[in-house]
């Protein structure tokens, strides 16, 4: 373990797990980190307490025309924005856009963010009761409007976004959303929920993604406002932004690739941006107090029984004005090669947990994309992998979700029946949700 946080800072604990011995001839390294972020609230001299300038955000609200079937879908929208914005600190910016095939700032309305107070709470509720659904569907715009706005206020560190939608992106082409998310990645985080079920997981996953941030559904609109609170809460917890992975290795290894496998599965693997001869930083977006995993394989030279060698530094660091980085903990990978069988045969457990639990997620992706092709065949296997596979690895949520697409038979075996109507919300819910993952128990 080693933190390396100044006095008053976030404390960092950066907690390496492998089995180090590899057997003669051997190269994949793998490792899983664990970064434990405590206390705290400053960062280079700046607080960044969410209750202060130092934080920002942007709640960006589907009124395109679907969102008024059923009729109550957008008064529960305004209901749960209200809630976030009455979830916000005193003294942090914010502003709220209107999405539909454009993006309109309706509150405070002058391309810039308001401070939230009593009178500046007030008037943005007074906004939302004007807001009517009506238009079409371009999120790209309405990620390009929130950037825009998180860039008038570049005082800010923490920025945030919560982009709620019911449809799918039918007003703008692909290339325009993968712009719109080019030109945000790394400017903001943003939570994506869809509500409803006409809405496609893939889409927001991509974009929560690629903005380092969460997907989840509210089949039903009444559950917008307590999921908001929720979201606003977590924000309202970030006190250190733009934290990177930064993985060395020696000459002549590679890093194979860098996944956070928990609180969710996300592979960072393209993410990398070189810092340095043979190092690269892996984003991890905004942090409070909180514990996340990530699991990096390295493939090393190949070497002699009884060569001991080090495969990877890992390092968490703050990038500051000047163009260094402020190194906030840090953790070794070994490798040492041995021809005693047992030790380098055996498995280390946060390891195995964490590859199962990956292809869980993979599992139940495959199934579901199996049982819309009419291949119920695979989309059995599939799930029935799932379900073996999130027995063994204690993830009683993914289990319960499972249970309701199908019929578990012998849940050790993974032997199960696909259940006849399936609910499109349930089938939606198990797919937004099959990334999440329970940690393994140290």
């Amino acid at each position: 373990m080693a933190s390396l946080s100044k006095p008053g800072a976030p404390r960092f604990d950066v907690d390496v797990f492998q089995n180090e011995y590899l057997a003669q001839g051997a190269r994949e390294v793998n490792a899983i980190v664990t970064v434990t972020a405590t206390g705290g609230g400053t960062s280079g001299g700046r607080p960044l307490s969410a209750a202060g300038p130092g934080a920002a955000v942007v709640l960006v609200i589907d009124c395109s025309g679907s969102m008024e079937h059923p009729g109550t879908k957008m008064r529960h929208a305004r209901e749960a924005t209200a809630a976030a914005i009455d979830t916000l600190r005193e003294g942090v910016a914010f502003a709220v856009v209107a999405g539909t095939h454009e993006a309109v700032d309706v509150f405070p309305g002058n391309g810039r963010l308001a401070v939230v107070d009593t009178y500046t709470r007030g008037h943005a509720k007074e906004a939302l009761r004007r807001l009517k659904p009506a238009g079409g569907t371009a999120i790209g715009t309405w990620i390009t409007k929130a950037r825009q706005l998180f860039d008038s206020h570049p005082q800010a560190s923490i920025r945030h976004a919560v982009l709620l939608t019911d449809g799918r992106n039918e007003h703008e082409q692909p290339a325009d959303l993968q712009r719109a998310l080019d030109a945000a990645t790394g400017a903001f985080t943003a939570d994506c929920r869809g509500v409803g079920t006409d809405w496609e997981v893939a889409e927001l996953r991509k974009i929560s993604s690629a903005l380092l941030g969460t997907v989840d559904i509210v089949a039903e609109p009444s559950g917008l406002a307590d999921d908001f609170r929720a979201m606003m809460a977590a924000a309202m917890g970030k006190q250190v932004a733009d934290v990177a992975l930064r993985v060395w290795t020696p000459a002549n290894a590679r890093v194979k690739f860098v996944k956070q496998v928990a609180p969710a599965v996300e592979d960072l693997s393209d993410r990398r941006t070189e810092a340095g001869t043979r190092a690269g930083d892996y984003p991890t977006g905004s942090w409070g107090d909180e514990s996340r995993d990530y699991h990096v394989c390295v493939e090393v030279p190949a070497a002699a029984v009884g060569n001991e060698m080090l495969a990877a530094r890992i390092s968490l660091v703050l990038p500051q004005p000047d163009g260094t980085a402020e190194v906030l903990g840090q953790g070794l990978v070994r490798a040492v090669w041995t021809d005693d069988l047992a030790s380098s045969t055996r498995i280390n457990a946060q390891v195995a947990h964490y590859t199962g639990q990956a292809e869980l997620a993979d599992s139940i992706r495959d199934g579901l994309e199996a049982h819309r092709a009419g291949d119920l065949d695979r989309a059995t296997a599939k799930l029935g992998a799932a379900v073996r596979l999130a027995h063994a690895g204690g993830n009683e949520g993914t289990l319960k979700l499972l249970r309701k697409v199908v019929d578990v038979v012998d849940a050790r075996e993974g032997t199960v029946r696909f259940r006849k109507n399936v609910s499109e919300a349930d089938s939606m819910t198990l797919e937004t949700r099959s990334t999440k993952t329970v940690r393994v128990k140290k």
